[in-house]
């Protein structure tokens, strides 16, 4: 850790010396929010965003790899190349993130294990935007602990991209995607299957996805669509019952269709939106016997919203409205369905010659057989001038079980239908300076919980349990430095996250809940070179709370020219040994070699 605190100073001072640099362009980017989207100074809440430059850089291959690469941000993987992933925030669990695209809710009212099905590829993501905090009085039951939200854009520049790739242990990855039409009606589609033998007995996979929108320009409004299918096909060796069920098998599908609406009418502006997310999630405990056992679950969420702005002298006022029914078809979970409505409402203030902001809000929740909630919220925000703001915030969130804390049952598993919600109050307080090609963050954050959810036992041969395991209190520092230049060395970053939770009431065995990440660092660096070479080097350093820890070097060299991309990838350079999700061993060093092939017209 000495090495990893040495070259978070050096990175500082870095910055420091650099202050003269072009205006970055991240100052210009507008957050989205469900009733107002504000410019990225304005934003009172610790957001990271993750730009189409910096995916295009990035030695990931998958979402989640990319997310991996943020500090505060958990991603436990079972497998490689996107095959499954549970995604939490600052020690929250994998159920208290909402995960979101072009603002439209993803989550799986079944499993938080299956909310980063997402059909999108990295090639057609613009940015995500990424929250690290509550923001349940904006986005709802699962903004819990944060929000990450994927955007994609449409765009009249008619190109084709054609990508392929290849790897080790016959990995084969193919792609296209493309944009078209107007400037008033335009359109993205996507199309990407990849396949593998996979890295160990059992790994196999194969992943398909295709994604269509459009937008259409109505005067001061747009009207967009979207619509995305994936499909997931995996051999699951030791992902779940236990190390020793070897010939476990899963097959996964998620699909979404949305319709969206925004207008300006003056000072008033609107939002609204219609749409169906569909899961479906099979598994079979031994792929060449189903008859052993066998899990059919298919969820369906259906909902709308609306939400609207208006902008006078006392600031912005926004309020909005979403309904939306829940259903799932389970042979193990039973027949379920549950109906929420939910009220938003938020006002933006402004003072001291617009140097002071702050945002008050309230949600209220209703779900059917659940009740009442209220969730308060506020986040303040000072300028002391155009490159230094200090902010905080505070909220309460709640989370409600979903169907598989509530009735999941196997051999090695037991919900509970007696199970309370959980809720929370968070807290922020921060510093950023953003300044040119300089950015540097750091804050002090922290949860206290009541009622949290956990899989719980006392004897290692008993059931896991899911059960109310009572107070959690939470507390963490964050600090994070990116450096810009113009030269041989591009960029260089860095960040940390210290996480120190205490769990009130004691079990013997926790599933989830103190298994969390206790240091995290993660740094990158990024080379250009002979005109058409860039390379990006990111290293990260984990320790979980139990102690175990590993170090990790991912590798990216592209070659560009024109419009031919060539790219040589190595995931895991050091070929370290590690596990991230309950003793399932990680691949050890992956080779990927690839190109993209962009036809403008």
């Amino acid at each position: 850790m000495k090495k990893c605190i040495v070259m978070a100073g050096l990175l500082m001072l870095v910055s420091k010396m650099n202050g003269q640099q072009q205006e970055a362009r991240i100052e210009e980017v507008e957050i989205y929010g469900k009733m107002m989207n504000l410019p990225y100074k304005k934003i009172n809440e610790n957001v990271v965003l993750i730009t189409k430059a910096d995916i295009q850089q990035s030695p990931a291959t998958s979402i989640d790899e990319l997310l991996q690469q943020t500090v505060g941000l958990d991603i436990r993987r079972r497998g490689s190349n996107g095959v499954q992933s549970d995604i939490s925030i600052r020690g929250g669990s994998f159920e208290q993130t909402m995960i979101l695209i072009n603002g439209i809710r993803m989550n799986d009212s079944q499993t938080g294990h299956n909310s980063l099905n997402i059909p999108v590829d990295l090639n057609s993501i613009e940015r995500i935007e990424i929250i690290k905090g509550p923001a349940a009085r904006r986005f709802g039951n699962n903004a819990y602990a944060g929000v990450i939200n994927i955007i994609t854009k449409t765009s009249s520049n008619n190109n084709v991209k054609i990508s392929a790739q290849g790897g080790d242990y016959s990995t084969v990855q193919m792609g296209l995607s493309s944009q078209f039409g107007t400037e008033v009606f335009s359109h993205l589609f996507q199309v990407n299957s990849g396949q593998s033998e996979g890295y160990r007995h059992n790994t196999d996979y194969k992943i398909n996805s295709a994604f269509y929108q459009n937008q259409y320009q109505l005067g001061n409004g747009t009207l967009q669509f979207q619509a995305g299918f994936s499909e997931k096909k995996f051999g699951a060796n030791g992902f779940y019952a236990s190390p020793q069920a070897t010939e476990q098998y899963e097959e996964m599908q998620a699909s979404v269709v949305s319709l969206m609406h925004r207008q300006k009418f003056g000072e008033f502006s609107v939002n609204s939106n219609v749409y169906w997310r569909r899961g479906q999630d099979l598994y079979l405990f031994n792929r060449e016997k189903p008859e052993i056992y066998r899990n059919m679950h298919i969820g369906n969420n259906v909902g709308g919203e609306i939400n609207g702005n208006y902008k006078s002298a006392l600031g912005t006022t926004g309020i909005g409205i979403e309904l939306r029914k829940e259903f799932l078809a389970s042979n193990n979970l039973g027949q379920r369905e549950r109906f929420l409505t939910q009220l938003f409402a938020e006002h933006h203030f402004s003072f001291i010659n617009d140097r002071l902001h702050i945002s008050p809000g309230i949600s209220w929740a209703h779900f059917s057989n659940t009740g009442d909630f209220f969730y308060p919220g506020m986040d303040v925000g000072f300028e002391l001038n155009d490159q230094h703001k200090i902010f905080g915030n505070i909220a309460k969130v709640h989370r409600i079980p979903t169907f598989t804390d509530l009735f999941y049952v196997s051999g090695t598993e037991a919900g509970n239908p007696n199970l309370k919600p959980e809720n929370a109050i968070s807290y922020e307080a921060g510093y950023r300076f953003l300044k040119n090609k300089t950015q540097l963050k750091t804050s002090f954050f922290g949860r206290e919980t009541n009622n949290s959810i956990d899989w719980v036992k006392n004897e290692s041969a008993e059931k896991w349990q899911a059960e109310n395991i009572g107070k959690m209190s939470t507390k963490g520092i964050e600090a994070e430095v990116e450096q810009r230049f113009d030269g041989f060395l591009s960029a260089i970053s860095a960040g940390y996250t210290f996480l120190d939770i205490e769990m009130k009431t004691q079990t013997e065995f926790s599933r989830y809940a103190m298994d969390h990440l206790k240091h995290q660092f993660t740094a990158k660096m990024e080379n250009r070179f002979l005109k058409n070479f860039s390379n990006q080097l990111v290293y990260r350093y984990q320790e979980r709370a139990n102690g175990y820890s590993y170090h990790l070097l991912d590798e990216k060299l592209s070659y560009q020219f024109r419009n031919l991309n060539v790219f040589v990838l190595i995931n895991n350079l050091t070929n370290t040994q590690y596990t991230e999700a309950f003793g399932v061993p990680m691949p050890g060093r992956w080779f990927h070699v690839g190109v993209n092939y962009t036809i403008k017209q």
